[in-house]
């Protein structure tokens, strides 16, 4: 695997280069490149750091605890969640990508210890997009004529994998543990200025519901979907996760 992943990508000859622009220029796209999918992670960080803590704050408020007991207990569930979140991040981004080199390393076993049954899988794939015989046995010898190109095609071609499929799985969890904080601490930072918890929960549950819209359109740059729905989708989910929380609180506070 450090072998695919430390040499650059073989220079392709004439035919599969052609073949390939399409291709590339598709993973040159924004949302291929490290800076797009970290806009995805602080995305989804942000959304579950503000969707979490808006029901707790919201529970704990109705329940009658003063301004400090909101604060330190809502610091504390911004942080742990963070942590959570990032691990969790981490944790999944490692298994996905130890997967991924376990494929990579079974396809470098098929090419050496295969190879006329991994040829005729180019065969197959050219055969599939129209080529003729003649351009067929020719893009196979020149892919075949070089280890590394072969294990870089197949790797693409058959498996789906790129360079860009190997995220940092520490970069992963940094990224949305600190989106999951700064989420979190949006809807903290109004109790700090306000003198009545009840007035600090109104304003952040209108900070919420902005943010949440906001995160929603933005969200769109990646998934495609129409801006508009995806927003009121989110701020859909947070005002729910704000009414479980007010009823929870409620009843606890009842229960006291």
């Amino acid at each position: 695997m450090s072998r695919f992943r430390a040499s650059p990508a073989p220079r392709l000859p004439a035919p599969v280069t052609t073949l390939a622009q399409p291709v590339q220029r598709f993973h040159q796209e924004a949302w291929h490149t490290p800076q797009g999918r970290m806009v995805r992670e602080v995305i989804f960080g942000l959304n579950d750091g503000i969707i979490s803590v808006v029901g707790f704050v919201a529970g704990i408020t109705t329940s009658g605890a003063d301004l400090r007991t909101i604060i330190v207990g809502g610091l504390a569930a911004a942080g742990a969640g963070a942590i959570a979140m990032g691990m969790g991040a981490y944790v999944s981004s490692k298994s996905q990508r130890a997967f991924f080199e376990a494929e990579i390393a079974r396809e470098r076993w098929e090419i050496e210890n295969m190879p006329d049954h991994e040829r005729q899988e180019i065969r197959e794939i050219y055969q599939r997009l129209g080529f003729t015989p003649e351009e067929i046995d020719m893009i196979v010898r020149r892919v075949t004529s070089n280890p590394d190109l072969w294990l870089h095609f197949m790797s693409r071609e058959e498996l789906g994998l790129t360079e860009e499929t190997f995220d940092s799985p520490l970069r992963v969890g940094v990224v949305t543990g600190l989106a999951f904080l700064v989420g979190a601490m949006l809807l903290l930072v109004p109790y700090a200025f306000h003198p009545s918890p009840r007035g600090g929960f109104l304003v952040a549950a209108l900070v919420a519901v902005i943010a949440l819209l906001v995160t929603g359109a933005a969200k769109t740059w990646l998934t495609r979907e129409p801006p508009l729905r995806a927003s009121l989708e989110l701020a859909g989910l947070g005002i729910l996760a704000g009414a479980v929380g007010l009823a929870l609180g409620r009843l606890a506070g009842v229960a006291v």
